[in-house]
């Protein structure tokens, strides 16, 4: 499933606000101004000139502010796409392991055995070697995620390790994808609670700590803590909109958008190049249906094993 997300929107010209306006917007000319002749006439056409003045000065800065807007939202979408995907690439990255793990090692001890069984009944050198490399594989020499014994995931320590460390009960992931009403609880509160949308630092950090427990529950798949976050963060304050006072904030906000869906770019691209990733892409409707798949393959690789392992014994 490869994250897509609308582009966001670009830097408006600078001559976007005047071109936008139609004729019927237009300020009136000097000549349509004087067509009436008497005072009154002269001092509406005078009125219609100043304020389609202001609206002239005001209109490119709200453009602007209208182009942020979308491109925030538009950023929300794509992070929470991005988001989702990488929570499944881990998902499925630890299921495979706690699942699959132990087939994967019991091939890879059969495929020893078997070079061993040979080598011992030809006695020729390239099949003793090729028996030594095998027996290597079963024992490799640890990296630093077996050290840690899978304590580690892209976040640091995993579930599982803060809870033992912390002394706190964790359920792990039970399915690669969450379920429907859990992928709705998360779109909603990332949608609502997004630190993009605040309007200083302290609420920024309100959201980046509410957004962490969120992302945690979904990780997880816990309908029923992202319920209770809804309902916290609808209980909690409600930040004033933000309301941008000078053009030149905004040409900044949307370039500072740009940069960050730049960034998301490449952390979707490195999910979807990954092993997890491209394994996910064989699936994208049913992950989890996926796991039971290479599950089956498995178990008939291990049978066909365990008998060439029983014929060269025999």
């Amino acid at each position: 499933m490869t994250p897509e997300a609308e582009q966001s929107q670009s830097e408006p010209p600078a001559e976007e606000g005047a071109a936008a306006l139609s004729a019927d917007d237009a300020p009136p000319t000097g000549d349509e101004a004087s067509a009436g002749g008497d005072s009154a006439e002269d001092s509406t056409s005078e009125d219609s000139v100043g304020e389609g003045a202001r609206e002239e000065q005001v209109r490119p800065e709200e453009r602007l502010e209208r182009a942020v807007r979308a491109a925030e939202q538009a950023l929300i979408e794509y992070e929470i796409a991005v988001e989702t995907f990488r929570i499944e690439v881990e998902n499925f990255s630890r299921l495979h392991h706690q699942r699959l793990g132990p087939m994967y090692a019991r091939l890879d001890e059969l495929e020893a055995q078997i070079a061993e069984a040979r080598a011992a009944r030809t006695g020729d050198p390239e099949d003793m070697r090729k028996a030594q490399e095998a027996r290597a594989r079963v024992m490799p020499m640890p990296g630093v995620e077996e050290l840690f014994h899978d304590w580690l995931d892209s976040d640091g320590l995993s579930p599982e390790a803060s809870a033992m460390l912390t002394e706190q009960p964790v359920r792990p992931p039970q399915r690669v994808r969450p379920s429907d009403e859990a992928r709705k609880l998360y779109r909603e509160l990332v949608r609502k609670a997004h630190p993009d949308l605040a309007q200083d630092d302290a609420e920024r950090r309100r959201r980046d700590e509410f957004i962490a427990r969120v992302n945690a529950a979904y990780a997880r798949g816990d309908e029923a803590l992202l319920q209770e976050l809804s309902e916290e963060w609808a209980a909690g304050p409600v930040a004033k909109e933000w309301r941008p006072s000078r053009a030149e904030e905004l040409y900044v906000r949307l370039e500072w958008l740009a940069e960050r869906k730049e960034l998301l770019s490449l952390v979707a691209r490195d999910l979807e190049e990954s092993a997890i990733g491209a394994m996910l892409k064989l699936a994208p409707d049913d992950p989890d249906r996926l796991l039971e798949e290479i599950a089956e393959q498995l178990l008939t690789q291990v049978s066909e094993r365990e008998a060439e392992l029983a014929g060269l014994l025999g």
